[in-house]
């Protein structure tokens, strides 16, 4: 089941002068992939954490296909995927795999599960224990877990961060068509413009922070979306324009830095 994500008039302050998210109006489509990207410490996990109902806003409101974040929390309709993978360390991959399915009351399938390990590159590694995976292993296995459950909204948080450059290429072709097919909605935070635009619907591109909206783009490319394409002039000329925004976000910032 494909949601919509609205955010109107969010805003986060953290202590009394901490301004981390000024008051932005946001709307996700349904079924959508949207990437979020800006500066590194400019707000875009806070705003992730937001709209997973794990952070509360200083002020505005998050609905969720009509309801608060904590109630597709509470549905199990939601699952996030953090740079810090935050396995259970005595279980294994597979184990880990059951328990979100188990507190997201899903049934388990099996032979599903195992193929979900095989697709994100950790076929033999089943019944490993996260202490004998790497970094980037144990992010594979968080995003299996995420993906388990089937959520109508996926969060993922820089998901391919820890993983080695050829494994990211092959993770971001093969891993949207299972939210595509089953038109989950996606927001994604990642410090890669290329990956941003090889994976998005929409690129959002925010400001220093406090994060504010610099710049809305549609990617408009055929999917689904090969390697190749990012040696395309329709693929590097929304690169381009995506580094443009990041450039003049910088820029519009220094003056306020040396006031």
């Amino acid at each position: 089941m494909s949601v919509p994500v609205v955010c109107i008039g969010v805003a986060k302050t953290f202590g009394a002068t901490v301004e981390a998210v000024r008051p932005t109006d946001l709307a996700f489509t349904a079924g959508h992939t949207t990437a979020l990207v800006g500066p590194s410490g400019c707000g875009k996990s806070t705003l992730l954490r937001m709209i997973a109902g794990l952070e509360e806003p200083t002020s505005g409101d998050i609905s969720i296909g009509g309801q608060p974040p904590a109630e597709t929390l509470r549905r199990a309709e939601l699952a996030i995927a953090f740079q810090d993978p935050s396995l259970l360390p005595w279980r294994s991959v597979r184990k880990n795999i059951d328990l979100a399915l188990d507190l997201a009351r899903r049934p388990k399938d099996t032979r599903a599960i195992d193929q979900l390990i095989d697709l994100v590159g950790l076929s033999g590694f089943g019944d490993a224990r996260p202490a004998e995976l790497s970094g980037g292993m144990r992010q594979r296995a968080a995003i299996a877990r995420a993906l388990s459950t089937q959520p109508d909204l996926l969060l993922l948080d820089e998901p391919f961060g820890a993983v080695d450059e050829l494994t990211r290429q092959q993770l971001a072709n093969d891993l949207p068509s299972i939210w595509e097919a089953r038109g989950t909605t996606t927001i994604l935070v990642t410090h890669s413009v290329s990956e941003a635009v090889m994976l998005s619907d929409r690129v959002i591109v925010l400001s220093p922070r406090p994060a504010s909206v610099i710049a809305d783009l549609a990617i408009d490319l055929p999917r689904p979306r090969s390697p190749d394409l990012s040696r395309r002039p329709e693929f590097t000329d929304l690169v381009d324009k995506i580094f443009e925004a990041l450039s003049r976000g910088m820029a519009d910032m220094r003056p306020k830095a040396a006031q």
